[in-house]
């Protein structure tokens, strides 16, 4: 088990937003989620556990909400001027990650400017994968490095039940590298090779589309 941050704070509550609040929380981080809208907010009440009504682009009000005792925020409004503001405000809080969703070059060029670390851009599956970056930066090379090059999540299979990762060698049968593992309130980051899989258990893995779709033809068929 390594160290982990364990607070995340999430502007603007679109569909990516939500995406990657729901996968974090579900791997177990604590996030605030904030939107200007109150209609939003009452709206996505039930589906996230802290969420709050506030304009990002209002300096007492970031302060009001404790932002800068964030280890990361990510800012998602597609809004240019709230997404400009925060990322300053942010950055003079000295907060150490500050991950900007880009509406396109301009909007990214000027958000480093302002202090952003990270940009991003894609919607769909880019929210999950997001949230396994933010938590496991060392894998950050293999998501960026080629478009053919997936990651994958699934309850671990009955077959593979107090098997350790040695045993269970997915990498040398079917070309799949565990990442990740979470194991009941616990997320282990390249779990260590004595780990034995259990019931429940949710495991990361990434490998090559054609890859992954042989490995869940042939073991996770039964999901």
């Amino acid at each position: 088990m390594v160290s982990r941050k364990n607070q995340f704070a999430i502007l603007g509550m679109g569909r990516f937003g939500i995406s990657l609040a729901v996968t974090l929380e579900q791997m177990g981080y604590e996030v605030l989620c904030v939107d200007v809208d109150e209609a939003v907010v009452s709206k996505l009440a039930d589906q996230v556990s802290r969420i709050v009504s506030f304009d990002i682009r209002d300096s007492r009000a970031f302060d009001q909400a404790g932002i800068e005792n964030f280890d990361t925020v990510i800012i998602c409004t597609k809004n240019l001027e709230a997404s400009l503001m925060a990322t300053m405000l942010c950055k003079e809080r000295n907060i150490p990650d500050i991950v900007v969703k880009a509406i396109d070059e301009r909007h990214a060029v000027m958000a480093k400017k302002m202090g952003a670390t990270q940009i991003v851009f894609s919607e769909l599956e880019m929210a999950k994968r997001l949230a396994l970056h933010l938590v496991a930066p060392n894998i950050k090379d293999y998501i960026e490095i080629d478009g053919d090059i997936k990651i994958i999540n699934f309850n671990a299979p009955e077959e593979l039940w107090e098997k350790n990762l040695v045993e269970a060698n997915l990498r040398a049968q079917y070309g799949v590298n565990v990442i990740a593992i979470i194991h009941g309130d616990k997320t282990l980051i390249t779990p260590p090779p004595t780990y034995k899989f259990c019931k429940g258990d949710k495991v990361f893995a990434i490998g090559s589309n054609e890859v992954l779709a042989k490995f869940k033809e042939k073991v996770l068929s039964g999901e």
